[in-house]
């Protein structure tokens, strides 16, 4: 009847009832370490550790997930983001370091 419960039952205590919501800042990371590669390496760093902090916070909310608290998505895009962070921050270095030899050797 209307007070009863439905044919399939109640969720199991450890399933989601919805998809997982995208970590706000998924597609930032991944902007962020596109540009860093093409365009300035000086945000690489930046990528760098907003990839690291969402990919902590992605961490912990899959930890929650069994208490009831919402999932975030958005790990691949994060992942790329703070994979491209990582190769703009070292390229940025090592552009850095030739510039350097470039002045100091006096020649170019």
């Amino acid at each position: 009847m209307w007070n009863e419960q439905p044919y399939w039952g109640e969720l199991p205590p450890d399933q989601s009832v919805g998809p997982a919501v995208e970590h706000p800042h998924a597609t930032t990371v991944l902007l962020l370490g596109i540009l860093s590669i093409f365009c300035c390496g000086a945000l690489g760093p930046v990528a760098w550790v907003l990839g690291r902090q969402a990919l902590n916070q992605i961490e912990e909310s899959d930890q929650l997930h069994r208490a009831g608290a919402v999932t975030y998505g958005g790990r691949s895009q994060i992942l790329v983001g703070y994979v491209l962070g990582i190769i703009g921050t070292i390229l940025m270095v090592l552009v850095a370091i030739i510039f350097l030899l470039m002045v100091i050797g006096g020649r170019a």
